[in-house]
């Protein structure tokens, strides 16, 4: 008996050579989807066709998405791909203000300078409820922020940054906040990041800690059953799946 194929390759675009796809890729993984790693910034290429690929989750990093550097522009503009092809496509913080900018919206800080490191209150909107059940605290480590592209929808909205997650089209997502962190991954943040700790609104480092253990829990429940939603009942990815756990 010939088994069926598994799902194609999930695209995972990273900004730094120690970045990780962190608990999406373990989640990924988990759902039958092989990884695609690829780091523009070290010169790895996008592919010119999501034909290979079930979809494409683009992280955060360092870099702001207005930076003038090839990679960012690249990115930026590389997102018509998934997006002409109808795959999913999601954004996380960096990939989703590329998102944003890509579809004609805004990104910049406050005014105030008011930025969002460690834990924040996240509110559903009414479409985003209708989704599924977030989590009433989030994990955030930004400087700016972004506008609602024309056509997009709110799904999460918070106190100091309003837009936190957002839906563009059938396929398209972007959000705002961090769920992917593992324990370690944010030990090694708020090492290498406490510089920007003293930030107007930044919390402290032990704080981030504090929080994973009291708000994590729905925080993964929230990631799993978001990726389901992007990856297999919004993808094709459904079927090969549906067909391996027969």
């Amino acid at each position: 008996m010939i088994s069926a194929p598994g799902p194609k390759p999930i695209l995972i675009v990273l900004h730094q050579e120690t970045s990780s796809p962190g608990r999406v890729g373990q989640q990924l993984e988990r759902m039958g989807f092989p990884l695609d790693i690829r780091r523009p910034p070290l010169g790895d290429p996008l592919p010119d066709t999501m034909e290979a690929h079930s979809g494409a989750v683009v992280f955060g990093g360092p870099m702001s998405a207005n930076d003038e550097a090839d990679h960012v522009r690249v990115e930026t503009d590389w997102m018509a791909v998934p997006l002409a092809e109808n795959k999913p496509l999601l954004g996380i913080c960096l990939g989703a203000q590329m998102l944003v900018n890509h579809l004609g919206g805004r990104v910049e800080g406050r005014q105030d300078g008011l930025v969002e490191i460690g834990w924040y209150p996240l509110r559903p909107t009414e479409a985003g409820a209708a989704l599924m059940d977030w989590p009433d605290m989030i994990y955030q480590f930004h400087r700016e922020g972004f506008s609602l592209p024309s056509g997009a929808v709110r799904l999460a909205e918070g106190d100091t940054y309003e837009n936190q997650a957002f839906r563009y089209g059938e396929n398209a997502w972007g959000v705002q906040f961090h769920a992917e962190l593992t324990q370690v991954m944010m030990q090694r943040w708020v090492t290498r990041g406490a510089h920007r700790f003293t930030l107007p609104g930044s919390q402290v480092g032990r704080d981030h800690l504090q929080g994973r253990l009291l708000y994590d829990r729905p925080v993964l429940a929230w990631l799993q059953s978001f990726l389901d939603l992007v990856f297999v009942q919004g993808g094709e990815g459904a079927g090969a799946i549906r067909k391996r756990s027969a």
